[in-house]
């Protein structure tokens, strides 16, 4: 496929490939962006954001919602082109590509809720006689940067909020799943989407990125991605609005008093989805010391039967890692928590990009499993002795995006929601859930600011206050 830049679609000198992550054919290529071609995005989205400020908010609200039409009517090829070029399942894939488009339409909604408000102004001692209110509008560029665990989804959290607050956007999508983002620039163009109002640039993060984040035409930067990146982007924007959605390791609580087989199959669920590469995936698991060997025989089975193979076949449970290092690394992690007295329950074992799931028992809080964010197929299970010490080990992180609790005592319930450190907080299922219009964002290392379509299109916006002293 080719780019998207300045109103054209354009080619490069040279191309990247994109593979299969399951057997590394190479599923298509892409244009490996140069500084010219991330100075003509520049330019173009420049204008693009004068056209969108003109833009009436019905129109905007119509062009999202066509390409949530198209989206919907495209699933099939959307799902498919996901699990080529990232290897989650084509299940997986298919209920990604169903919520794209529901946050598309989201999306939609919220181009027509711009709303001001008006200003109590005689209620200050020099207001009487004065009129005030508030407008919203758009920053301007909007530069989404977006990762590879969800190649569609998540660049639709950024874009169409980005587009119905009036924004031009400018996509920089993950270097190994760069096709679902340009198949959506395809669908947004085909909508009516005026061209100058999306560019999507395709190459390297570390080519483009201090370019793109520290060019001044850029007013607002939305990230999902690792810390680390996070960081050097913030260092990088200067005085811009910044949205992070940066890592975790999320935690999931135990009580003696939970239905066991439901923690069993939520951990499953929420542990090994994607391979584990979702930013809040059930990474660690904390019980109770009465119900702790019990859990373990539910967990057990339920991991070690996982079938793991092709994404493309419809058995298959679990496809593989992104990339082979990236597989190599949950590897050394797991020999250093077994070196270090942890219990290998199952899996273990590495075929190429495909890591059998695993499962840990005694892991201590200060094993890498435990303590950084793992991104990987492993579960790592820790004991607790009570509430008080199993909140204690579930912030003892940097992080804080996602954590969850099962029990059906309700003051451990509120305790758990009271004192977690954790943006999303699940109680009664496993960390990784989310609603595509509820606000999603952590706390610490976590990051800033929150997406969702309606909070997101308030991180894309920019408040005027307006007085009126009278017509003279």
């Amino acid at each position: 496929m080719k780019m998207f830049v300045h109103g054209q679609w354009v080619d490069g000198q040279q191309r990247i490939d994109v593979v299969h992550p399951f057997d590394g054919s190479v599923v298509d290529t892409v244009p490996a962006a140069t500084p010219a071609d991330a100075e003509r995005a520049l330019s173009g989205a420049a204008a693009g954001a004068a056209l969108m400020r003109d833009l009436p908010a019905y129109t905007r609200s119509q062009i999202l919602r066509q390409a949530a039409q198209r989206m919907a009517a495209r699933e099939e090829e959307l799902a498919r082109t996901i699990t080529l070029e990232e290897g989650k399942t084509l299940a997986e894939a298919r209920t990604e590509a169903r919520r794209a488009a529901e946050t598309m339409e989201l999306a939609a909604e919220e181009a027509k809720r711009l709303y001001g408000e008006v200003l109590p102004l005689d209620g200050a001692s020099a207001g009487a006689g004065k009129l005030g209110f508030t407008l919203r509008v758009p920053c301007g560029v909007v530069l989404a940067i977006t990762p590879f665990n969800f190649p569609l989804n998540l660049v639709c959290h950024k874009v169409g909020p980005a587009l119905a607050a009036g924004n031009a956007v400018i996509v920089k999508p993950a270097s190994d799943t760069p096709l679902s983002a340009l198949k959506l620039t395809e669908i947004l163009l085909e909508s009516g989407l005026p061209p100058l109002a999306i560019q999507c640039l395709t190459g390297s993060g570390d080519a483009l990125g201090r370019q793109l984040c520290g060019d001044h035409r850029v007013r607002k930067i939305s990230f999902t991605g690792s810390a680390d990146v996070g960081r050097r982007i913030c260092e990088l924007a200067g005085i811009k609005r910044v949205t992070m959605e940066l890592g975790s390791n999320s935690p999931l609580i135990v009580m003696p008093d939970a239905d066991l087989e439901q923690v069993a199959a939520a951990t499953v669920a929420t542990g090994y989805s994607n391979a584990g590469q979702v930013c809040i995936s059930a990474q660690r698991v904390i019980a109770l010391g009465p119900i702790y060997e019990s859990l373990l025989d539910q967990l057990r089975p339920r991991v070690a039967q996982l079938p793991t193979g092709n994404p493309l076949d419809p058995e298959i449970r679990m496809g593989p890692m992104i990339r082979q290092r990236d597989a190599e690394r949950v590897g050394q992690w797991v020999e250093e928590a077994v070196a270090g007295g942890a219990r290998l329950l199952c899996g273990g074992q590495r075929s190429g990009n495909l890591f059998q799931p695993t499962l840990l028992a005694d892991v201590h809080p200060d094993m890498r499993v435990s303590c950084e964010e793992l991104f990987g197929p492993a579960v790592a299970v820790t004991r607790a002795t009570d509430i008080e010490e199993a909140i204690r080990l579930a912030n003892s992180t940097r992080y804080g995006l996602s954590a969850a609790i099962f029990t059906r005592d309700l003051n451990h319930a509120l305790q758990f929601a009271r004192h977690v450190h954790s943006g999303n907080l699940q109680i009664n299922w496993g960390p990784a859930w989310r609603a595509d219009l509820m606000p999603y964002g952590g706390l610490g290392d976590s990051g800033l600011g929150k997406e969702g379509p309606k909070y997101a299109v308030e991180e894309m916006t920019e408040l005027k206050t307006v007085i009126i002293h009278g017509l003279h």
